[in-house]
């Protein structure tokens, strides 16, 4: 397979595994760190997951409508409009300061389990993206 036959729907599906990895990566995790530091930073750990799959959740939508977009310039049929899309992109990341915010405030947990749940998201995708690699190579 050559790089030229990577496709959107590709890209697409390995961004729906990294959101389903990121998942099963955090429950898997999540009683470990319940255990050994406490529901106070199991709740920061989710904060940290919850951020980091709607993180990866609006980049698959916001692919999802660009490519409709780019479609459409080749002719094919009228595509949804771009602002909404970006209006829920811009105010999901509104939201995640927030909770940043309101999490770290509120909550007296350790901080390394908030940034062990935003890194989840990050390593999902890192081994989609390696997944990606070896398929393309081979």
């Amino acid at each position: 397979m050559s790089f030229t036959e990577l496709t959107d729907d590709d890209v697409h599906r390995s961004l729906r595994r990294a959101l389903w990895l990121t998942g099963a990566l955090a429950l898997v995790v999540t009683p470990i760190i319940w255990a050994g530091l406490g529901w106070r930073s199991c709740a920061l750990f989710w904060v940290g997951v919850a951020i980091s799959g709607t993180g990866i959740y609006e980049w698959l939508q916001l692919m999802a409508a660009l490519v409709a977009r780019m479609e459409v310039d080749d002719g094919q049929a009228a595509a949804k409009p771009l602002g909404p899309v970006m209006a829920r992109f811009f105010l999901r990341m509104g939201l995640a300061i927030v909770l940043l915010y309101g999490s770290l405030r509120c909550l007296d947990g350790s901080i390394y389990a908030l940034l062990g749940g935003l890194a989840l998201g990050l390593m999902s995708l890192f081994i989609e993206a390696i997944r990606l690699l070896f398929r393309w190579r081979s």
